[in-house]
């Protein structure tokens, strides 16, 4: 039970990093974008390529940031010069994506890092030179804590970065453009930067993913859109009344509650053909309920 629980953390946080990303592009600039659907394998084909060439694991993350930086970059110039519609922009962003990862990885669709260090390397060697229990629970914890280091650590940018003048606008372009327009802001500069970031982070994910996973496949892209979504909106429907909670740590919760559903269906023995199935009728709950639908149906309490 605990090594399922450890699982589902792992992947919960590595997924948080997108989850942040697409509550950019969902709930602050109401934008539908796609693309992160291409810049996330992105991420991981840049993480594998470069562990792969002997580069530090850590040192990949920020290549692959900056990697769905530009990705992203692209499907804001797309939508704001090109005038063309948010949600083809992202569409051809993603289209396009999958030949450059395949340039990328050297045409590989896939490579395993099984034998190279990542993040997680420094965890095993420590765990290694300890006899006994303790040993063996450092080895299991350590991509746990390391792992929640570094989503807080990007969510805590984050947050400082939506509480800047920019941010500030970043927000009121989802909001309010036209008041955005009355200050005398560029808005198109705005959504260009706001699709940026989304993407960063979404490619950050892919390399802390391609790291977990130890292994690149271009087949990590499917279902990711679906997945980012859902943990958005599960955060903000399951956590999103608590006084407590920023909407940044509500969404990273979001993930690790849709990595939980998804790993307790599949511990009941269902066939993992119908993961595809589970993710969207977990989605379409979770957009039920972030809907109020379910309410209508729960008694009427009295007022407090």
């Amino acid at each position: 039970m605990a090594d399922f629980i450890l699982d589902v953390l792992i992947q919960g946080l590595a997924y948080g990093f997108l989850a942040l990303g697409v509550y950019i592009t969902y709930k602050v600039l109401d934008y539908a974008d796609l693309s992160v659907e291409g810049s996330f394998p992105m991420g991981a084909a840049i993480a594998a390529m470069c562990i792969i060439n002997g580069w530090n694991p850590f040192l990949t993350l920020i290549v692959s940031f900056i990697g769905g930086l530009l990705a992203g970059c692209v499907t804001g110039l797309l939508h704001v010069m090109f005038k063309i519609s948010s949600l083809l922009s992202g569409i051809l962003v993603m289209t396009g994506m999958y030949s450059i990862n395949l340039i990328i990885t050297a045409e590989k669709s896939n490579l395993p890092i099984f034998n190279y260090d990542t993040i997680f390397t420094i965890g095993t060697k420590l765990a290694k030179q300890i006899d006994g229990e303790l040993g063996i629970w450092l080895a299991k914890l350590y991509p746990v804590f390391l792992l929640l280091i570094l989503v807080l650590l990007a969510k805590f940018l984050l947050d400082w970065f939506l509480n800047t003048k920019l941010g500030f606008m970043l927000r009121i372009t989802g909001d309010n453009p036209q008041l955005v327009a009355s200050l005398g802001q560029n808005i198109g500069l705005i959504k260009i930067i706001g699709l940026a970031i989304s993407n960063g982070y979404a490619a950050l994910s892919g390399a802390v993913v391609c790291q977990v996973l130890k292994y690149f496949d271009m087949q990590l892209k499917d279902g990711i859109i679906v997945l980012g979504l859902a943990s958005v909106i599960l955060g903000i429907s399951v956590f999103g009344k608590s006084k407590h909670l920023k909407s940044t740590s509500v969404v990273i919760l979001g993930a690790i509650v849709y990595r939980l559903t998804i790993a307790v269906a599949l511990k009941f023995g269902l066939p993992a053909y119908y993961l595809k199935l589970i993710m969207a009728v977990i989605f379409i709950l979770a957009l039920i309920s972030n809907n109020g639908v379910f309410t209508k149906w729960l008694p009427k309490g009295g007022k407090e």
